[in-house]
């Protein structure tokens, strides 16, 4: 049934009264008059009666108006009559009169109260009187204009009485309309209001905006608003909360979000979330990496923060309250800034990859910022998209590479603690990791990670970060377990406090030990000795722990265990002996000297460590007289005898006494009883003590106990036994050694065992005096090391003739197996290397320096060319190097280096008579020259290079190569680069003079290397000698300590003693005499420049023209020969590479040594040598073809994707590149026509795989966007291509006929590469219509000559193999 539809109300005017009726009703008539205005009500208008008529009721002072039910009807009646536009002037008339008192137009703007309702009725309406107004459509434009003529009055007027902000009110009245009149007519009324409103009231209508405009005005308010952020970067918050909320398109959104992206770099920090939120969140899966890589770039929290503080201390004159407050508030905004990232990665993937892809693409170090780290720590901890493992390997990249450093993430944690707080299990995770990893230049890093997380965080963290320390010590790893506990002994030394509290966990170390070398058992005593002497109040129970366990180690009849013992409780005699604080230690040494009596490894390892007390603890008075009481005493009973007319005894071989260097006769002298004691036990008894035997292998051991104790005493000064020095020993005649093949196997390990003992002896003298300043004391220095010098060639040919002898110990903090294993991992390489000397030496009783190579390490030794000699003789033995044996000889200290410094030394020595004068003159010559310069090197890669840690092969024994370096292990890195720094002087002149050897030799041989009169044993010590020198220079420049804020006043200091000599660097590239001398140059340089800041064009362009005149050089032997051998090609590979590297265009590069100087060699003779490039030879071609491939596909890597919104000349220049690449990718590839060992087939496969998967994703998209703009250039280049691919199809499958597993192993990957590659270009081809120029076919199994393998397709079947392009 249908409803009869009701008639709506009428107006009716007459001379302006009005009268209204109401719809007619069933039971009761609407013609009565109009009910009078009530007490509190508005006096009658037309206004007033039109809306109480419509069920409005208007109210005087605060009561709200009231509205009834009728209100719905009445406004449907003005939608019907639009006739009457006088009525509606007088009411909009009526209506401005109304609001002219503040008390109406504010009721009129707060909602209305509901009329009382009768019985049955209802009603929920409580809008406002303007909204009701506004509702009506006819009504609705000239009450906005009221509205917006009535706003000036109160926009400056702030928030009234009650809380009341009346702007706030008109503006809420125009939000969410049903429908509005002329809404481009509103947004720019709104707009003319926010070029006049005051900054609250501009906020509070632009922030509106979205909810009043329709979706039409959206687009153009967004431009208008945009237009006002550039203006205003006040209203920056308002604005872009407008912009997320307005329904734009995605043209016009990536313009305002470039818009927004510039003004992020001088936003307020207050602001900054918001700016970043906008930005993420407008961010769509295909523009994601370029818009983050903006807005990594513009994105300075640091700037931020500096700015934001400094202009909070000028507003509030710098105030230390308002500089808390800023500094609180800022924080706050960065914190804000990250959850908005964090948020952003956690929910869109396509952000995680492209913050990870953002910070990987920062290549230097300046452009990295403290958001980088952050970054890093919200990827890690959101694990978004699997980013944790991302971000992980991510940091290792870059602080390998030394981009990200301590510096920064010190800054980081200074500056954002509390920020970062939050993100701690991600901190703590990734310190795990780099601790443990195997690449010891991040270790370091997570180091300083664990150290800046101690101090900057709360107790939880701190026992966090000891638990996790803890952890990495007790790993059984030893080079993690020893950073760690250097990180432990540091906080302990600068937080002494707060790790007291934690000591409980750290004294849980000593039931894991057995897994620790000497150096960390070291460390942890004295890390627990700090805690256990020096806090008592808190960890007194830890002295009785450590005293029980260094008992038991001590009484232990296993050497490991005694040496634990042994070593842990000379540390602890350390601390509890300091000056201050000096318990009864006494009984402690007692003990040890007691229990370390049974053996005489124990007994010279007891004092050694009594030596490092002494030379590193300052002790007790009391203590260091207890100690020296008896040393001397004992010494001079156990190892020193008074020389007499003959020596008695029964000896293997005649005694013979040795070395002697003072001028007083042997009557009267003393001697170092080493051939009797090594003969024999020397029993002796005192009284109290047990007897115990006397063994040489204690003589270097207890001088040096003996030495530091008379410094100690003495300030230094070693009076008291400086004849030592020169007194001669009791050996044999050295002429036993051209006897050694008729000798016993006994009888000649005994006389090796001798010549260690003497070298050792010697180095331990040359230890102890080293220092003085006397210069007939320097001179005996000299003496002994060229004694050494001597004494090492006549251990080299009895080690020949003795195979499978093991020396005595002289390093007894560690165990036999470990430094056997050291020796058997070198020695046999150098056996197998090494060419055997041609006639033996004979020997000689003279003291002078012996001229002999061999001393050198594989890294320093001349080449196998080098040791060639024309007078080899078959049968000979093959030549032993002392460098294998170096954990048998004493340790020098660094100390000894000092030697370098001494030049010429002279002195005048008297006759008999006591007048006439003999001049004897000593200096350096080059075999301790080199002997020295050898050791400094091994220091310094010990102590300053940075290498990656190698795992220790399944079941073999791990050769620890800390031994020989305990006393360097006890100092710094920075102590070890200021005393480099402090020889660079000394080692510029040594460099100088090598330099100036050579040139002597150049002009005077005019060239001729191998001239009549040339001193060959000499010109290889010098040569060696040169490059020694260099790679000692790039070894120390090459600290990454130097990156650190506290060493540039080091760096500084060295670069200025290296500027006084940079003018010889860059001449030494006439006299450098082989090709790893030149290639350490070019290091050098190279590490000298990087120290200097970051590589100019000129810098990098001079390095180019220094590899490139080495690479065209010739190189010889010292012997005339040419270079050659495995040396020779990794130096040569190195400098090539160097060479690619630094050359402005690779791919040029590239083309000219395959096409010009490859071409040359094909055409000459087989010996020959290439015109151009004289390292070019048949024999190197593969060094050569391996770093041409290599550098090839690595420049490809780096070459920037083709981009659809590519201009046409960026288009062309990146085709261009490719052409180039892809031309000398085939020359390369066709190359193993002619050269086609296995070598360069291993090669070819490996690496044109890498180009081929390059290509397909950074060349392919070019190709497909340049297509219809440079058709021909791509056709050539894929044809070009098509050519190098067919030729590594047919590798292909000679890999599989001559069933090569080294080679068939690249063979899947490289196939299915070639088959992506032909389906690549077919879809490349669809894209541009092109499918007709399409063409596929099978390509049959073929050699490297380019024949049908018919005879083996029956075995392998046919290869069916896509092909392409037809054109």
């Amino acid at each position: 049934m249908m409803r009869k539809k009701k008639r709506p109300a009428s107006f009716s005017v007459n001379e302006g009264t009005t009268s209204f009726d109401a719809p007619k009703s069933k039971k009761k008539s609407s013609a009565q008059p109009p009910r009078p205005a009530a007490p509190d009500e508005v006096p009658d208008s037309v206004f007033v009666q039109i809306l109480r008529e419509s069920g409005v009721i208007l109210k005087h002072g605060n009561m709200s108006n009231e509205i009834g039910t009728i209100k719905r009807a009445h406004m449907f009646y003005w939608h019907s009559y639009s006739q009457f536009c006088q009525i509606i002037k007088e009411f909009i008339s009526g209506l401005e009169s109304h609001i002219e008192d503040p008390e109406r137009f504010r009721n009129c703007l707060l909602p209305s109260l509901p009329r009382s309702a009768g019985k049955g009725e209802t009603s929920s309406f409580q809008e406002s009187l303007v909204r009701l107004l506004l509702g009506v459509e006819m009504l609705q434009t000239p009450v906005l204009n009221t509205l917006f003529e009535k706003l000036p009055e109160f926009m400056f007027e702030g928030v009234g009485e009650g809380g009341l902000n009346i702007p706030h009110l008109i503006i809420t009245q125009l939000k969410w309309l049903d429908r509005v009149v002329d809404c481009k007519d509103l947004g720019c009324k709104l707009m003319q209001l926010v070029a006049v409103a005051p900054v609250e009231v501009q906020r509070d209508i632009i922030t509106s905006l979205p909810e009043i405009l329709e979706d039409s005005q959206h687009g153009h308010m967004a431009r208008e608003l945009n237009a006002l952020l550039q203006e205003n970067t006040q209203l920056t918050v308002p604005i872009l909360d407008a912009l997320s909320s307005l329904n734009l398109s995605s043209a016009l959104l990536a313009e305002v979000r470039g818009a927004v992206m510039t003004t992020v770099s001088a936003v307020q920090l207050e602001d900054l979330p918001v700016v970043v939120k906008f930005i993420l969140h407008s961010i769509s899966a295909s523009d994601s990496s370029e818009v983050v890589c903006d807005l990594h770039k513009k994105l300075n929290l640091e700037q931020c923060m500096l700015s934001s503080v400094l202009q909070a201390s000028q507003s509030h004159e710098k105030s230390k309250s308002s500089y808390s407050v800023s500094s609180c508030s800022s924080k706050d905004s960065v914190a804000l800034v990250l959850e908005v990232i964090k948020s952003a990665v956690r929910f869109q993937k396509t952000i995680s990859e492209a913050w990870l892809k953002a910070v990987e693409n920062v290549h230097e170090t300046e452009d990295h910022k403290v958001l980088d780290v952050l970054v890093l720590l919200i990827l890690h901890s959101t694990n978004a998209n699997q980013s944790r493992r991302g971000a992980e390997q991510l940091l290792k990249v870059k602080v390998r590479r030394g981009l990200i450093q301590e510096a920064l993430l010190s800054r980081t944690f200074r500056d954002y603690a509390q920020v970062i707080r939050g993100y701690f299990p991600s901190i703590l995770a990734l310190a795990q990791s780099l601790l443990r990893s195997p690449d010891c230049c991040v270790v370091p890093f997570g180091g300083h990670m664990y150290k800046l997380a101690f101090t900057a965080f709360d107790s939880y963290c701190q026992q966090e970060v000891v638990g996790s320390l803890v952890t990495h010590v007790c790993s059984g790893v030893s080079g993690e377990a020893g950073v760690a506990l250097e990180l432990l002994c540091e906080l302990v030394s600068q937080k002494p406090t707060e790790m007291a509290q934690y000591a409980v966990f750290v004294k849980g170390i000593l039931d894991y030990m057995e897994k620790l070398n000497p150096q960390q058992i070291r460390q942890l005593f004295h890390l627990l000795s700090s805690l256990a002497f020096r806090h008592d109040q808190h960890v007194s129970h830890i002295q009785d722990d450590m005293h029980i366990v260094v008992r038991k180690q001590l009484s232990s009849t296993v050497p490991k265990y005694k040496r634990i013992g042994i070593i842990g409780a000379v540390m602890m005699v350390g601390i509890m002996a300091a000056p201050r604080y000096s318990p009864p230690v006494m009984p402690l040494l007692e003990l040890v000297r007691s229990c370390s009596e049974v053996s005489a490894e124990a007994t010279a390892l007891y004092y050694d460590e009594l030596a490092n007390l002494l030379q590193t603890f300052p002790l007790d008075p009391l203590v260091q007289a207890w100690i020296g009481k008896s040393v001397l005493e004992e010494f001079q009973e156990d190892f020193v005898v008074d020389l007499g007319a003959e020596i008695a005894g029964s000896f293997p071989f005649p005694a013979s006494v040795m070395y002697n260097l003072d001028d007083e006769e042997s009557q009267g002298g003393i001697a170092i009883n080493l051939l009797p004691l090594q003969t024999q036990d020397v029993p002796r008894t005192h009284l109290f003590i047990p007897p115990r035997h006397v063994s040489p292998l204690c003589l270097s051991s207890f001088f040096r106990l003996l030495r530091l104790c008379e410094e100690k005493q003495h300030q230094g000064d070693l009076e008291e036994i400086d004849a030592l020095l020169g007194c001669p020993l009791i050996l044999t005649d050295m002429e036993v050694v051209e006897k050694m093949d008729s000798l016993s196997k006994a009888e000649r390990e005994f006389f090796c065992s001798l010549l260690f003992y003497t070298i050792n002896w010697f180095r331990e003298v040359v230890n102890a005096f080293c220092k003085q300043t006397d210069p007939e004391m320097k001179m005996k220095v000299v003496t002994r090391l060229q004694n050494i010098t001597y004494l090492q060639t006549l251990l080299e040919t009895c080690l020949a003739a003795s195979p499978g002898f093991i020396p005595p110990l002289a390093n007894f903090d560690c165990e036999s197996p470990e430094v056997l294993a050291t020796t058997s991992s070198t020695a046999p390489a150098k056996k197998a290397n090494r060419k055997s000397v041609g006639k033996k030496r004979k020997a000689s009783d003279s003291k002078n320096s012996s001229t002999d190579s061999s001393q050198l390490e594989e890294a320093t030794l001349p080449n196998e060319s080098q040791q060639d000699h024309p007078e080899k003789e078959k049968g000979t033995k093959a030549a032993v190097s002392v460098s294998s044996y170096r954990p048998f000889f004493r340790e020098l200290d660094m100390e000894a280096l000092g030697v370098l410094q001494c030049g010429l030394l002279s002195r005048s020595v008297l006759d008999t008579e006591l007048h006439s004068k003999v001049r004897e003159e000593v200096q350096l010559g080059p075999a301790e020259l080199l002997f020295l310069l050898e050791d400094m090197w091994h220091k310094l890669k010990f102590s300053l290079a940075s290498t990656p840690a190698k795992k220790a092969p399944f079941l073999k024994v791990k050769a620890d190569r800390a031994v020989g370096f305990s006393r360097l292990q006890q100092k710094s890195s920075k102590d070890v680069a200021t005393f480099c720094v402090q020889l660079l002087p000394t080692l510029c002149t040594h460099l100088e003079n090598c330099h100036n050897h050579f040139q002597t030799l150049i002009t005077e041989k005019q060239g001729v290397v191998d001239a009549l009169g040339v001193d060959v044993k000499e010109q290889q010590l010098m040569c060696s000698a040169y490059q020694l020198l260099l790679q000692v220079l790039d070894t120390t420049f090459s600290w990454s300590g130097f990156s650190q804020p506290e060493q540039r006043a080091l760096l500084r200091r060295a670069l200025g003693v290296l500027a006084k000599y940079i003018h010889y660097l860059l001449n030494l590239r006439s006299t450098v005499p082989s090709l790893s001398a030149a290639l350490s140059l070019t290091q050098l340089i190279i590490t000298l420049g990087q120290c200097g800041g970051p590589s100019p064009g000129s810098h990098r362009n001079a390095i180019a023209s220094l590899a490139k005149h080495f690479l065209c050089q010739e190189w010889v032997t010292v012997s005339g020969a040419k270079d050659r051998g495995n040396k020779h090609n990794d130096a040569l590979h190195s400098l090539l590479c160097l060479y690619l590297e630094h050359t402005d265009d690779v791919l040029k590069a590239v083309e000219e040594i395959a096409g010009e100087g490859i071409r040359e060699l094909l055409t000459e003779a087989k010996d020959t040598r290439s015109r151009s490039w004289a390292t070019l030879c048949r024999q190197t071609f593969l060094v050569y073809y391996k770093a041409l491939m290599a550098e090839l596909e690595r420049s490809v890597r780096k070459l920037p994707p083709g981009r659809q919104t590519d201009s046409k000349e960026v288009q062309s220049e990146k085709l261009l590149t490719w052409n180039i690449a892809v031309r000398d990718f085939h020359i390369l590839v066709n190359l193993v026509k002619v050269f086609d060992s296995r070598p360069v087939l291993s090669v070819c496969l490996k690496y044109g795989r890498l180009f081929l998967e390059s290509f397909l994703k950074l060349g392919m998209p070019l190709l497909d966007y340049s297509f219809k703009k440079h058709k021909e250039d791509v056709q050539s280049l894929l044809k070009t291509f098509q050519l190098s691919t067919r030729q590594l199809h047919h590798m292909c499958g000679h890999s599989k006929i001559r069933q090569d597993m080294g080679l068939t192993n690249h063979v899947p990957a490289l196939k299915k590469g070639l088959e992506q590659f032909v389906y690549r270009v077919k879809a490349m081809l669809t894209l541009n219509q092109c499918q007709e120029a399409f063409w596929l076919g099978n390509l049959k199994n073929r050699d490297l000559k380019v024949m049908k393998a018919s005879d083996w397709e029956n075995h392998f079947g046919s290869q069916p193999i896509l092909e392409f392009w037809h054109n």
